[in-house]
């Protein structure tokens, strides 16, 4: 299942960008003006710093100067970014259109969000944000995905500051057969028992659930990657040659790293870090195409991924029954949010 990019560029798509080279120049322009007066204006007040005589004063000058200088940069992009995002959002509902599903670049964290932050999906964090929702159906098969940037503050006093400590995709995807068991796939290594060396642990306790190291029964992936689970003889079901083969693929197409699964309540949880992604507006006409046919690859990978969880042994669509989804509530969102929210508990698509 492929978004066709080219057809897209040849027609609607490609008219309607056509029509927003006078919005990216106009942009330019007014960031332009922006920082050619904010300039002029800085002048006094750099001048006036640069002659106070105190010493002591220094770093206090350095901050007022610093603080200014981003101000002056921050709304000068101001237009830059808000012609990116009109781009971006234009291209990417595009994209939903062509592939049949749904875009949205707000979102609200869902069920799949919370069950990978309890079990050790996403690393620990003091700030988050979510954006680009996308959801409905692709072969034929739920799924929801959607970005997370999750921030930490370290540092004390003037070096206090705020560090990305995650940026990917958290991805929820129904399972095509029945399971009971919780299981976990990770990149090896990370519950070892020294700090990262020495030997795996037998047994992890995540959100108060005791779950056992599984020796894999596939020697391709043992040196990659290291299961645990509640059920020794379901997780090696569950962990076929496969899906781990279009998990790689899909962390690739994401140019992603360090890909991670959890399988529990009868979904697929994927969590695979990245730099920040559907990022298709830009001010640069020429690039449209490439970062177009970037997401549509994305998805494509996303789509074999869900195929091969969704089949049988002879290649055809597991008949099992999900409930009904919709994106526009989840257990963990306020009723009255307007905006897009993520989750496995939606209902009435």
């Amino acid at each position: 299942m492929q978004a066709d990019v080219q057809g897209l560029m040849r027609g609607e798509l490609g008219n309607w960008l056509a029509e927003q080279t006078s919005m990216r120049d106009a942009a330019k322009k007014k960031a332009f003006d922006r920082w050619f007066i904010g300039g002029i204006a800085l002048l006094p007040l750099v001048s006036f710093l640069w002659f106070v005589p105190l010493a002591f004063l220094f770093d206090l000058k350095l901050f007022i100067a610093g603080a200014a200088l981003l101000g002056v940069a921050a709304w000068g992009y101001k237009p830059i970014q808000e012609a990116k995002q009109t781009i971006k959002v234009g291209i990417n509902e595009a994209i939903a259109r062509d592939l049949g599903i749904g875009y949205d670049p707000e979102v609200e964290p869902g069920v799949e969000f919370h069950k990978a932050r309890s079990y050790g999906l996403v690393p620990k964090y003091d700030r988050d944000e979510f954006e680009d929702c996308w959801f409905g159906e692709l072969a034929s098969n739920k799924f929801n995905l959607y970005e997370a940037h999750l921030e930490e503050r370290k540092g004390s006093g003037k070096n206090r500051r705020w560090v990305t400590v995650f940026r990917g995709a958290i991805i929820s995807v129904p399972f095509g057969r029945e399971f009971r068991s919780t299981t976990l796939l990770q990149r090896k290594g990370k519950h070892d028992k020294w700090f990262g060396f020495g030997s795996v642990k037998d047994v992890i306790e995540l959100d108060g659930h005791r779950m056992q190291y599984v020796d894999q029964v596939h020697p391709a992936f043992e040196d990659v990657f290291e299961v645990f689970s509640d059920d020794q003889v379901e997780a090696r079901v569950l962990i076929h040659p496969s899906y781990v083969e279009h998990l790689i693929a899909l962390e690739k197409a994401f140019h992603g790293k360090s890909i991670r699964a959890l399988f529990v309540d009868q979904h697929l949880v994927v969590v695979v870090e990245s730099e920040n992604m559907f990022e298709s507006g830009s001010m640069k006409a020429e690039e449209d195409n490439r970062r177009a046919q970037e997401t549509a690859d994305q998805f494509a990978a996303l789509a074999r991924l869900i195929m091969a969880i969704n089949q049988t042994e002879r290649g055809k669509a597991q008949a099992i029954k999900h409930e009904p989804q919709h994106p526009g509530i989840s257990d963990y969102a306020r009723e009255a949010t307007p905006r897009r929210v993520g989750g496995f508990g939606r209902k009435g698509l």
